[in-house]
């Protein structure tokens, strides 16, 4: 088992947990002092007020949104999904992106995003005059098919 050190930064951080056994990502909370409004089709940035070291280079922190947000409020991730390196150690922050039309509040505390902790294939880089062929070839997005 892989082990994560994480360092409260701030007074109010909160120690990111799994929810339920079966849960794949630690649920990260905002650790903000007041309500912090997210305008609607805008982007705000929540500290969690933790920083983290993981074992080595071969792993990765990704920050994940949390679908709840999505689907019941239109909250997502600004960037899709956040990556630390295992060399970063500052503040864990989340870019959140309100997608409705509704103004949204963060409160203190709020789960905000899902940690998850995986592993890194770092591989030799060689540039390559061919590669092999495959039955897609050279299809893009969507190139498969509907079904």
């Amino acid at each position: 088992m892989s082990v994560l050190k994480i360092k409260r930064l701030r007074e109010g951080a909160q120690l990111p947990k799994r929810e339920t056994p079966g849960s794949a990502g630690h649920d990260l909370r905002a650790c903000i002092d007041s309500d912090l409004l997210i305008p609607a089709g805008e982007s705000v940035r929540v500290p969690t007020g933790l920083a983290i070291e993981m074992e080595s280079a071969n792993f990765v922190a990704i920050i994940a949104a949390r679908s709840s947000m999505a689907a019941k409020y239109g909250i997502t991730m600004g960037n899709g999904i956040g990556v630390i390196d295992s060399d970063y150690r500052g503040d864990i922050s989340i870019l959140l992106r309100n997608c409705s039309q509704e103004d949204f509040m963060v409160h203190p505390g709020d789960r905000v995003a899902q940690l998850l902790l995986m592993p890194v294939d770092l591989p030799e880089i060689v540039e390559a005059e061919e590669l092999s062929q495959t039955q897609r070839g050279e299809g893009g997005f969507g190139s498969t098919g509907r079904s």
